[in-house]
């Protein structure tokens, strides 16, 4: 099958299971019946030509394997129903999305886990097969296999959602996603670059469907400047590369380009929301020649904004960093304090490598390399243990 095709069928695939579970309902059924589809696509297509209309190609076949699935006159009533049930009346943001979002909505269903969220969505919207997310969250296939299965049976017979209300949920679930592949949590590798990319294309076609939302705006835009500096945030051995070490004409400029355009356009029109402030500092970070000619003022600024926007103990670590840069690092260790009672952070490895960090900053190395030390006991990312192991020695 060529390349042309494949990318072809990925990316029609997560849009005809959507139509085909709004229509009947039952998401393992319509998902086998997709994938059979496909599989008959990857056959024909090459030797008899793409259909010209190749969704609704898929459609179809797929629409009738599920025909021989159901031949009781019982069943028949039962798809029948299921196609009668979807609302009258929907609200502006339905009406105008297509089965890709509403499928990304279903996924997203709030009596699902936000690991259940992710691997659903990876594995419905994604089209990444359960064996290849089960090797980005290292846990086992047939772990991996019951988490969706239950997912699955969580949301059988619930419906799609009606209204707007679920679309900061899967923004959620993009972010995490982004996130886990930016910045493993465990395991040998830093990044994990097939989840960073999956989570860009999603958030992509999600700001296709609905390209007013600022805070889509803005979850792209972050995606983006960030991934900017991929390439540079790992040596040839694989160790970490600190921001403030990384070679900033390796950036990929194409990225920062895109993502300051965007987050420029939204805070422009839009209500700033959590995900366009964070996008507004990075894009600082990659618009500066270095981290002395940082502007750490600003930046500062939009931390304290967000930290009363969407308090979260990852934002105060932000902030006690940009606030060592701006007031010193002693300013910086005070606030740090507010977060040892913390449950939430207390104990993160992350809590103690920012204060080793900002100790080193305020020449109290030894008591830096203590947190150091301690730090690298509580990170199970290969990486980063050490890289803070490292800095004990330094």
């Amino acid at each position: 099958m060529s390349g042309a095709v494949e990318d072809l069928l990925r990316g029609l695939a997560p849009r005809v299971l959507g139509t085909l579970v709004r229509r009947h309902g039952q998401f393992d059924a319509c998902e086998d019946a997709v994938q059979e589809a496909l599989l008959a696509a990857s056959v024909q297509w090459p030797e008899q030509g793409t259909p010209r209309e190749p969704a609704g190609w898929l459609v179809t076949v797929a629409g009738r394997r599920l025909t021989d699935q159901w031949r009781s006159e019982a069943a028949r009533r039962q798809r029948e129903l299921a196609v009668s049930v979807e609302p009258a009346q929907e609200d502006d943001l339905n009406r105008h999305v297509d089965d890709t979002l509403k499928l990304l909505f279903l996924c997203c269903h709030p009596e699902l886990s936000a690991p259940s969220q992710v691997a659903l969505t990876l594995r419905a919207v994604g089209g990444l097969t359960t064996a290849e997310i089960a090797s980005a969250f290292l846990v086992p296939e047939a772990t991996m296999a019951q988490r969706i299965s239950r997912a699955k049976q969580k949301i059988k017979d619930r419906g799609f959602p009606e209204g707007p209300e679920r679309l900061p949920a899967v923004l959620h679930v993009l972010y995490l996603t982004f996130n886990e592949g930016y910045n493993a949590t465990s395991g040998p590798d830093l990044q994990r670059v097939e989840l960073t990319a999956e989570a860009i294309r999603l958030t992509r076609e999600v700001r296709r469907l609905v390209p007013d939302d600022g805070e889509v705006t803005g979850l792209l835009a972050l995606m983006l400047l960030t991934d900017a500096r991929r390439a540079t945030r790992t040596a040839e051995d694989g160790a970490l590369v600190p921001l403030a070490e990384q070679d900033r004409t390796r950036w990929d400029q194409d990225r920062i380009k895109e993502g300051v355009a965007l987050v420029t356009e939204t805070l422009a029109t839009a209500a700033p929301g959590p995900y366009q402030l964070q996008a507004a500092i990075a894009a600082i970070h990659d618009e500066a020649p270095s981290t002395e000619d940082t502007d750490w003022p600003q930046i500062l600024v939009l931390y304290q904004i967000l930290d009363r926007m969407a308090p979260n103990p990852m934002v105060t670590l932000n902030r006690a960093i940009a606030t060592a840069m701006v007031h010193g690092p002693v300013a910086g260790l005070d606030l740090l304090k507010s977060l040892d009672e913390d449950k939430r952070v207390a104990g993160h490895h992350r809590l103690d490598a920012v204060r080793a960090h900002l100790l080193d900053l305020a020449g109290q190395h030894e008591q830096a390399r203590e947190y150091y030390r301690k730090a690298a006991k509580r990170t199970f990312s290969i990486p980063e243990r050490e890289y803070l192991l490292r800095k004990t020695s330094g």
